[in-house]
């Protein structure tokens, strides 16, 4: 037997929650990969860290109008995740760019070149095609999870109007028209 659909007013309940970690998760990410990068001076990289924090930003701004009431926050959440799936893609050409191999202790590099003998080539190119399939998945997996996270917010958007609808038909006369 099927379940009920969620009432509107339990739907914005599980968007706020879902935008409030997923925003707070980008910002402390991007801004724990940017600090770092700014430090070593690594510009393209301290940029990166910025613009997801940013993104979380975004998200978070838009949960702030949700709290208030007002249903263009919808907007700004779903806008967040193309945002960052394009800096998670930039991130992923940049890696790809300005590969550097792994500084190895020795046991490490005898790992290594066992690794790079058993495809028979060097470790440098064994490095770099390790680089290539993990920065591969990682592109991949974002464009799911963020395209997860897009649809999720696009497939809720009515209840969430709904929701901040009903909310609204319960305020007083006076604070419908905007005269306080």
């Amino acid at each position: 037997m099927q379940q009920p659909p969620l009432l509107p007013e339990e739907t914005l309940e599980r968007v706020e929650r879902l935008a409030r970690f997923d925003g707070l998760s980008l910002l402390l990410l991007g801004a724990l990969f940017a600090v770092p990068a700014a430090a070593v001076r690594d510009v393209p990289f301290a940029i990166i860290g910025l613009l997801a924090a940013g993104a979380g930003a975004i998200e978070l701004h838009g949960l702030g109008l949700l709290r208030e009431g007002d249903a263009r926050g919808m907007n700004w959440l779903i806008g967040s995740q193309p945002l960052l799936l394009v800096v998670i893609w930039s991130y992923c050409v940049l890696r790809l760019l300005f590969f550097e191999p792994p500084p190895l202790t020795d046991g490490m590099a005898d790992l290594a070149k066992a690794g790079a003998a058993q495809w028979g080539m060097p470790v440098e190119d064994y490095f770099r095609r390790v680089n290539q399939f993990i920065v591969g998945a990682v592109a991949v997996i974002a464009l799911f999870y963020q395209g997860g996270m897009m649809r999720y917010y696009l497939r809720r958007r009515d209840a969430v109007a709904a929701a901040l609808g009903e909310a609204e038909e319960d305020k007083p006369e006076e604070r419908k028209t905007g005269l306080e």
